[in-house]
């Protein structure tokens, strides 16, 4: 087993963040999700080095990666898959080669801890009135040009402030919260895989459960390792287009597609949203190939929420998206056979309530983060007495 201490870590590691080496090299639209012969770890290394823990601390070997000639490795958790020679750095810069070993770059080093409402994720139907611990370290693995938290995602980890805090740590500090929930969330949580799964298994085994909030651009052999661990998502779809994938987001489609098929299949909650941004998501067609697909592929009960943007980033020459087209879409939505649409950033509109699908009762009131008026019973319409999908109690 390979040891590599501390101090030796952050000396390599801060070589090569102030080096002039390549980026990275990567194969961009590289196959499917099958991976490559012998890039499966799921048991993870955690190394200490010869002097006590408490000096060195921790380093971490990545997960999912193979070695190939030359000391080079291939990163196997996004379908970016990574190449990368001794010294590079991965797209979502939170991987790092060195000497022929893959490295976690965020692990333990959080840059953003806060305990939200559980419908700030937004998840509508999963523990509604609880709060989630959410954390996040930077990076990401999409260059999306709307992105709303740029500041984290699109730096490397010795650009921000961050706390040191490891997997046990977190789980403790949301039990001091009284979190029910810990998010994964902020940035690209699928970039410090390592780190997420090592408190979601934490986490599980203390009774607190644990949310994905993600792009959705995983590969098959991780997102099955994390759903193991996981309760609920969100996954942003960010679109119905190959194309504008390519050019709003720096991804691909398909990968987020199999991502929502493979959480079905392992019977983990999750929500989508749809950011509409104006220009490149406001096209109604699209929209509803968009909701025939998720009818087609998931059934009528995963609810949907359309987002109104805001001007952010390099795409702050936008005006915000119409609160009409907003209000468009979730009817277009619910007339296609999706049951449960909403409408989120935009205060006080009726999309942000909850109605029964089958007598069309107001089920869940939201007001910002508050829910004034609750009508569930146990999973239940108070009404007709009808199963509402989601984890209510």
């Amino acid at each position: 087993m390979r040891k590599i201490n501390r101090r030796k870590f952050l000396y390599c590691s801060a070589a090569v963040l102030s080096s002039a080496m390549p980026f990275c090299s990567f194969w961009p639209f590289a196959g499917t999700d099958s991976e490559a012969s012998g890039s499966v770890d799921i048991r993870g290394r955690i190394f200490k080095g010869g002097a006590p823990a408490k000096l060195w601390k921790w380093s971490h070997e990545g997960f999912f990666y193979t070695k190939l000639k030359d000391n080079k490795v291939v990163c196997g958790i996004c379908p970016n898959r990574c190449i990368l020679a001794p010294g590079d750095l991965s797209v979502c810069r939170s991987k790092v080669n060195i000497g022929g070993t893959l490295y976690s770059l965020t692990y333990g080093n959080p840059c953003s801890l806060h305990v939200d409402p559980i419908e700030k994720k937004p998840l509508f139907h999963f523990k509604p009135r609880t709060t989630a611990f959410s954390i996040a370290t930077t990076g990401c693995n999409f260059r999306c040009l709307n992105c709303q938290n740029w500041e984290i995602s699109q730096v490397k980890p010795h650009q921000v402030r961050h706390y040191e805090l490891f997997p046990r740590d977190v789980v403790v500090k949301a039990q001091s919260a009284g979190a029910k929930s810990i998010a994964y969330t902020y940035s690209e949580p699928t970039t410090f895989f390592e780190y997420m799964i090592d408190i979601a298994r934490i986490a599980r085994e203390e009774g607190i459960y644990n949310l994905w909030i993600s792009n959705g651009y995983i590969n098959r052999k991780p997102l099955l390792e994390l759903c193991k661990v996981l309760d609920a998502a969100n996954v942003n779809l960010k679109s119905y287009s190959d194309a504008i994938y390519r050019k709003l987001n720096g991804g691909r489609l398909e990968p987020v597609l199999n991502t929502f098929k493979t959480l079905r299949e392992q019977g983990v909650h999750f929500e989508m949203t749809n950011l509409v941004v104006p220009g490149y998501v406001d096209d109604p067609d699209m929209v509803k190939k968009m909701c025939g697909w998720i009818l087609d592929n998931l059934g009528t009960d995963y609810p949907l929420h359309f987002l109104r943007f805001f001007p952010k980033y390099k795409l702050d020459r936008l005006a915000p998206t119409p609160v009409s087209t907003l209000t468009r879409f979730r009817k277009l939505a619910m007339q296609e056979g999706i049951r449960y649409v909403y409408v989120g950033n935009v205060p006080g509109h009726e999309g942000n309530n909850t109605y029964c699908h089958n007598c069309g009762k107001l089920l869940v009131e939201r007001k910002g983060y508050l829910i004034p008026t609750y009508n569930l019973v146990g999973n239940k319409c108070k009404f007709c007495n009808s199963i509402i999908p989601g984890v209510w109690a």
